[in-house]
C-alpha cells in the first residue's frame, strides 16, 4: 500500500532572471513501512522535498498525496490539522518547549487535539527514548542526543503515518548519532513506522532501506538495498 505518492511536483522560487527552480518534475511514491534516506548535497532540493511533504512548503504544480489526502486541496485550517495528526516533522534543532518537562514536551502535540494521554502510553515511549530518569527535567538539563530523543518521542506520540526527519543528526556527536539512528530504525521495524529522512551523511543514508539521490532538483538513483 502507498502511504505517499509524489507526481510531477515542481517548486520554482522567483520569476524570469531571478527564477530558481529547486525541485523539477519529482515523482515516486512509498509504502507503508519503508524507511527512505533523501540524500543530495546543499542545495541538492532535498529539504525543500521533505518540507513540501510535511505541509511546510507549497509545490509550484503536482500533488502531494499522504493516505489518499492530496494535502494541497485542504483548506488551510484542514491542512493543519491533517499535518498534526498524519505528519511529524524532526529537526536538526529539537524545537522544545523550554518550559515544559520531558513528559510535556512529548505529550504536547496530542494535547494540542484536545485528548491526554494514558499513563501507559507515556510510560512506554519514555523507556523506548531511555529517559525514565530525566521526564521531570527540562530541555535545558539534557544533552544534546537526550533533546533529540524527547523530539522523536513527541513524534512518535502522534502514531504519524509518516514521520520526516531533516538531518536530525546533524548537531550531534558521532556517539549520539548513532543512537538517535537505531532509535529510529526500531520506530521503524517494532512499530511499521515509516520514515523519511533527508541527511548528506552516506553512512546515515545506509541504515535506510531505501535511498532517493537527488541532485539539482532531480531524482538520479533510487535504490532498494
Amino acid at each position: 500500500m502507498d502511504i505517499l505518492k509524489i507526481k510531477n511536483v515542481n517548486k520554482i522560487y522567483g520569476e524570469k532572471e531571478n527564477k530558481i527552480v529547486a525541485i523539477e518534475d519529482v515523482s515516486f511514491e512509498i509504502k507503508k513501512g519503508e524507511f527512505v534516506a533523501i540524500v543530495g548535497t546543499s542545495g541538492s532540493g532535498k529539504s525543500t522535498l521533505l518540507h513540501m511533504i510535511g505541509g511546510v512548503d507549497k509545490p509550484t504544480s503536482g500533488t502531494i498525496t499522504i493516505n489518499g489526502t492530496n494535502i494541497y486541496e485542504l483548506s488551510d485550517e484542514k491542512q493543519a490539522e491533517f499535518r498534526r495528526n498524519e505528519v511529524a516533522l524532526i529537526y536538526q534543532f529539537y524545537n522544545l518547549i523550554p518550559v515544559l518537562n520531558v513528559e510535556e514536551n512529548i505529550s504536547l502535540p496530542i494535547k494540542l487535539d484536545r485528548r491526554e494521554p494514558t499513563d501507559k502510553e507515556l510510560d512506554e515511549i519514555i523507556k523506548k527514548l531511555g529517559l525514565e530518569e530525566r521526564r521531570k527535567n527540562l530541555p535545558n538539563e539534557l544533552s544534546g542526543g537526550q533533546q533529540q530523543r524527547v523530539a522523536i518521542g513527541r513524534s512518535l506520540m502522534q502514531k504519524p503515518s509518516i514521520l520526516l526527519a531533516d538531518e536530525p543528526t546533524g548537531n550531534l556527536d558521532s556517539k549520539n548519532s548513532k543512537e538517535i539512528i537505531e532509535l529510529l530504525k526500531k520506530a521503524n521495524k517494532e512499530e511499521e513506522q515509516t520514515i523519511i529522512i533527508v541527511t548528506h551523511d552516506e553512512r546515515i543514508a545506509q541504515q535506510a532501506n531505501r535511498i532517493i539521490t537527488i541532485s539539482d532538483g532531480k531524482i538520479v538513483s533510487d535504490t532498494n538495498k
